[in-house]
């Protein structure tokens, strides 16, 4: 009976520690979120419940994270407008927040909530404009200027940001969907992109997507969801086009990816109440039925191309030749931009590989250092595993020569791997070849006002995560 009692008081310790641990003394809203360790450089978080839930679970679980980002994005946006962060929470407010809705909004609030938890100062003006960052830069801040007669505007324009592949049929093994990407974005940032969200809502369908630290989306967006969609994307370079009036391309994202069932739904969603910033050309699969599809969403030029029997890649290059003239300023003629250099290593993959192509020849493609407008392997920003620091070229006007910057994570997946709720990912390049800041700064000493945020990126293997892991 003694060892008993003794027992039972070291249970009720244990108990009353895990409780202070997990943070249920603090809030019950967070007693269904979960932060597991790091694991090969992904931060895996589980949150679950309605929107408030899941904005509190994510604001407290990932409050230093979220605090480090947001001044991080505050940094790049001025660097980027010349407009210092006050600017862009005002914008939240007044431009952006109107066409939230209500779901998301809570969402929003909820992580202001959490973090406030935490003690970090920051309120939902902050979080929502952290959730607009990719949109602000070009996208509204273009129009901004043109509404404010502004005589000499800031050179941003829409960056290369990603590579990607969606195939099925005749081309993938099984016949089967497969799908990958690798996010291409400054080093400084991408290694902050890192983390792993299994969101399980109260409405809509369950999702697993990499995130960005406050971000209720993907930003880079690759993610999977319950009813068996598949999704990612890659930007469009050099796009021009803004409407206040619309929906935030984060709330149409996230709501996508929360809710589409159907290839039609998806496409549905993204192009309802469109303001046109952050455009992208969107993959998309579909598990349950083989087809794939690939929707151009620029703003007044909108294409949804689809097939149960082909693939579609993306590389940041304009598809429609309408909309690459009427909302772009990219050169489709010259071969040397990575773009172009990117979207021809597709089609030699694609077609080399046909038939052949599951989540192992993924894996081989997003680390792919063929150079096409060289002709040689050598990884630089021209190759689908973009290394821009290796580049005496660089990726004008987003990144000059040698500027810390190229793919920093990779996914895949396939329709099996899907239908249980798992990606593989690799963090960091998933090449091998590991960057280190220290020495990249002492090397280029021009990046030397990145230095006090900018972090090694090392090189982490290709790992399964799986929803409710």
């Amino acid at each position: 009976m003694r060892r008993l009692g003794v027992g039972a008081r070291w249970l009720s310790v244990l108990l009353a520690a895990a409780a202070v641990l997990h943070g249920a003394s603090a809030d019950r809203r967070l007693a269904r979120g979960v932060r597991h360790p790091v694991r090969n450089g992904w931060i895996f978080v589980h949150l679950e419940g309605p929107p408030s839930m899941l904005g509190f679970q994510h604001g407290y679980l990932l409050a230093p994270e979220i605090q480090d980002a947001q001044r991080i994005l505050a940094l790049l946006l001025e660097r980027d407008t010349g407009k210092p962060w006050p600017f862009f929470r005002d914008a939240a407010r007044t431009a952006f927040w109107p066409h939230v809705e209500a779901q998301y909004r809570e969402e929003l609030q909820g992580i202001a909530e959490g973090v406030g938890a935490r003690g970090v100062p920051l309120d939902v003006w902050d979080i929502t404009a952290m959730n607009a960052w990719l949109e602000f830069s070009p996208y509204y801040f273009k129009w901004w200027e043109k509404e404010n007669h502004v005589t000499q505007p800031a050179p941003a324009t829409a960056p290369e940001h990603c590579s990607a592949f969606v195939a099925t049929g005749s081309y993938t093994v099984d016949g089967q969907p497969v799908i990958g990407h690798n996010a291409w974005t400054g080093y400084m940032e991408g290694a902050r992109w890192n983390i792993l969200f299994d969101i399980l809502p109260q409405q809509g369908h369950r999702i697993l997507m990499d995130g960005f630290p406050g971000l209720i989306h993907s930003a880079d967006d690759f993610g999977i969801n319950s009813a068996g969609i598949m999704i990612t994307e890659t930007t469009i370079s050099d796009f021009a086009g803004f409407d206040p009036s619309g929906v935030p391309e984060f709330v149409r994202a996230r709501k996508a990816m929360q809710y589409a069932g159907s290839i039609d739904e998806f496409a549905r969603i993204m192009k309802e109440a469109n303001n046109g910033a952050y455009a992208n050309n969107w993959l998309v699969a579909d598990r349950n039925t083989g087809e794939i599809a690939d929707l151009e969403l620029g703003l007044k030029n909108v294409t949804l191309l689809r097939t149960k029997d082909g693939y579609f890649a993306g590389a940041n290059f304009p598809v429609s030749d309408k909309l690459a003239q009427e909302e772009t300023s990219f050169d489709r003629t010259d071969l040397s931009l990575s773009p172009n250099a990117r979207r021809i290593r597709w089609e030699q993959l694609m077609e080399e590989n046909k038939g052949r192509i599951d989540v192992a020849a993924a894996q081989r493609f997003l680390s792919d250092h063929y150079d096409t407008f060289d002709r040689k392997m050598e990884p630089d920003e021209r190759t689908l595993c973009g290394h821009n620091e290796l580049s005496p070229r660089g990726l004008k006007p987003w990144q000059p020569p040698y500027g810390p910057a190229g793919a920093v994570s990779a996914k895949v997946t396939d329709a099996t791997l899907a239908a249980r709720m798992s990606i593989q990912a690799a963090m960091g390049h998933s090449c091998g070849i590991s960057f280190k800041a220290a020495a990249h700064l002492r090397a280029h000493p021009e990046s030397a006002w990145q230095k006090r945020f900018l972090r090694d990126l090392p090189a982490h293997p290709w790992t399964e995560f799986q929803a409710g892991q």
